[in-house]
């Protein structure tokens, strides 16, 4: 049996401000229209494959859940990541749990952030790297690079002919410009695409010969698990002291059971703008687009309009990303220096490097479409037969209108339905909730007023998804 491993855990800044904290870039429309890259990591799973396991943050939990449902699928569960600590303790995680199950399957381990074009390709080097992971060996995929780049680790193999698979002599760190073309023409490197496939059992022995306190850590965390709706809960303490190391790292540097199954899939790793430009069909002079986009005079650019209309005149070379709340504008040679742009979001408390301004969340999401001196104004959208948690607030007063759907509205110790164009006032202090039993979602306007309007006003008293 192969079981998929997920490994959804990154917050993507450098494709700020698409990607953002609370809203990473693996839960984006990045390359398809209708599906994010962590649905079309799950849709191109081999038919073979069990339902996946997914390790993920915990902030990101409703995220992935809800995502795994748009596309009518199944996993084998959530586990949540109190903190992230690389790569080797998540697929600790993964490999601990299904053991726990009285299985040992071979585990396929795939990032959430990936571009794979060619799938039929990708099934056929994942039945070659499963004969070998029921040989005992621990099999990474690497890329035959098409250029010198220095964004990936490099795979550097005994590459014997025409072999479906190859030694591994070392892994590189991303190397400079200069070594990154040495390894280009050399031809025995492959770029380190961070997937992986292996038993179970293999892997965890091998941790524990080279890394034992990730072992020890990972293993005492799952030691008092506690299931949260579809979630795997850790013992945070214990994952708080599990040394941050990758898998590369930590074991297959290592080990001598490692193998490289070449693969040449039209892979991408959709780590920066740069990259994920790569992936964008361009016009005649090199430019791509999307959203109300006017290009006169404009070349080798690449412009993204969320919600209003964006026009070019006669630039080249630049990356114009134009988001609600937040525009980034920038050469394409300095797309990978957008740390700097970070680093000053962070210093400053900016909250447009946590949140959109359309904020998920499990029973649906609000927009903050106005906001002022004591005063917000949010549009917010209730999902059929969902409801918000039972809640109160110190500082601020709300009046919601309805503009479509049926609510059922909880005020002190009143209940009542109002529907479209009727509206209710809920006094600053009040035990109040929102629900949605209809069919349809529920959209309103809620205008808030008061002394302080922040979203840590509200104390929840009672919530079926379980948050503080």
């Amino acid at each position: 049996m192969i079981v998929p491993v997920i490994l959804s855990g990154g917050s993507g800044t450098r494709l700020w401000p698409l990607s953002r904290k609370l809203y990473p870039k693996q839960f984006l429309n990045l390359v398809n229209k209708n599906t994010s890259v962590f649905q079309d990591t799950i849709l191109r799973l081999p038919a073979n494959a069990s339902n996946p396991l997914i390790i993920c943050n915990e902030e990101h939990r409703f995220l992935a859940a809800e995502q795994i449902r748009q596309i009518n699928k199944s996993s084998q569960g959530i586990i949540l990541e109190p903190i992230g600590k690389n790569t080797a303790p998540a697929i600790t995680l993964a490999a601990l749990k299904i053991l726990n199950n009285n299985v040992d399957p071979i585990l396929l381990v795939l990032p959430a952030d990936h571009v794979i074009k060619n799938i039929k390709k990708f099934h056929e080097s994942i039945e070659v790297a499963k004969i070998l992971a029921e040989e005992g060996k621990l099999v990474t995929f690497g890329i035959f690079p098409t250029e010198a780049k220095t964004q990936y680790g490099y795979i550097q193999a005994e590459i014997n002919g025409n072999s479906k698979y190859h030694k591994i002599n070392s892994f590189i760190e991303k190397p400079s410009l200069t070594k990154a073309q040495e390894y280009f023409i050399d031809g025995n490197y492959f770029w380190n695409s961070g997937m992986f496939m292996f038993k179970a059992s293999v892997y965890l022995d091998e941790l524990k010969k080279f890394a034992p306190k990730i072992l020890n850590c990972c293993s005492k965390s799952l030691e008092i698990e506690y299931k949260d709706l579809d979630f795997t809960r850790l013992d945070t303490n214990e994952f708080f002291n599990c040394p941050d190391l990758s898998i590369d790292y930590a074991v297959m540097e290592k080990t001598k059971k490692s193998l490289v199954v070449p693969i040449d899939v039209g892979w991408n790793d959709i780590g920066s703008w740069e990259t994920l430009i790569a992936t964008k069909i361009k016009d005649k002079d090199g430019n791509s687009s999307e959203g109300d986009v006017i290009l006169d005079g404009v070349k080798n650019t690449h412009i993204y309009s969320t919600n209003r209309l964006v026009s070019a005149l006669n630039v080249s070379d630049l990356v114009i990303i134009d988001t609600q709340d937040a525009l980034l504008v920038t050469n394409k040679n300095n797309t990978n220096n957008i740390k700097s742009i970070i680093n000053n979001l962070k210093e400053n408390k900016r909250l447009e490097i946590e949140t959109h301004r359309k904020v998920f969340r499990p029973w649906g999401y609000y927009d903050s479409i106005d906001i002022g001196e004591g005063f917000q104004v949010k549009r917010i959208s209730v999902k059929p037969s969902a409801k918000l948690s039972l809640q109160k607030h110190n500082h601020r007063a709300e009046h919601w209108v309805i503009v479509s759907g049926s609510a059922t509205i909880t005020c002190g110790k009143k209940k009542y339905v109002l529907e479209k164009n009727q509206s209710t006032y809920i006094p600053k202090g009040e035990i109040h909730r929102l629900e949605n039993h209809g069919k349809v979602a529920l959209e309103i306007i809620e205008i808030q007023t008061g002394s302080y309007l922040g979203e840590d006003d509200i104390i929840r008293l009672e919530d079926e998804y379980q948050r503080d």
